[in-house]
């Protein structure tokens, strides 16, 4: 078995279109490239079942993000945008990812308790708000550098949970020392270290996982 090449730059090229019928095809030559969208995908730009078709040019880049380590990307920027330039936009967009991230599972925006539209826009904002206000507050921990190997940041899962608490106290409670307690949970910073992406289902929590 030959290696794929680490480097490719290519395009293709599609046509979509809502209906199947290959008779109100407007290029019966590029047969291989047509492709049809159902009813049940959105698709603002052509009425299911209508003549239109919309053509779509793709750009397939792979690029080595380390020794002996590809990403591939599938994008619609120009060819005049050079693909070491794509690596480094890849590269800039992984802050965005990590916050992503914690929005997703830290917070637990993957699952709501809600099942009607305006209450899980309700529970999106509630769950946006903590996490501005736990990032706010843990930007303002100072964690010293210790006689150590490792710098270290602040474990941001633990963080969200502190911030939980101290919002959920009743009347009364005397309140943590929030920023104290956020900077005893602590993780070091591994610079250069790569994990392969792992493809598997994820069944849906239950209820009694959930955040609350």
């Amino acid at each position: 078995m030959h290696s794929l090449p680490p480097h490719i730059d290519t395009a293709a090229e599609l046509i979509l279109t809502r209906t199947q019928s290959k008779k109100l095809r407007f290029r019966p030559d590029l047969a291989s490239q047509y492709r049809y969208v159902s009813q049940e995908v959105a698709f603002d730009f052509i009425q299911h079942g209508s003549p239109g078709e919309y053509p779509l040019r793709l750009r397939i880049v792979r690029f080595e993000v380390a020794e002996g380590v590809c990403e591939n990307m599938v994008t619609n920027l120009p060819d005049d945008v050079l693909s070491d330039e794509i690596k480094y936009l890849y590269n800039l967009r992984w802050g965005i990812e990590t916050s992503f991230r914690d929005l997703k599972h830290t917070i637990g925006t993957t699952n709501f308790h809600s099942k009607k539209v305006e209450y899980i826009i309700q529970e999106i904002w509630a769950r946006l708000i903590l996490f501005n206000f736990c990032a706010i507050v843990a930007a303002h921990v100072v964690i010293v550098k210790g006689v150590t190997k490792h710098f270290y940041q602040v474990n941001f899962a633990m963080a969200i949970k502190i911030c939980h608490h101290f919002i959920r106290l009743r009347a009364g409670e005397p309140p943590p020392d929030v920023e104290a307690l956020i900077g005893k949970h602590t993780l070091p910073i591994r610079l250069g270290r790569t994990f392969a992406r792992q493809h598997r289902f994820q069944p849906p929590a239950s209820f009694c996982y959930r955040f609350s």
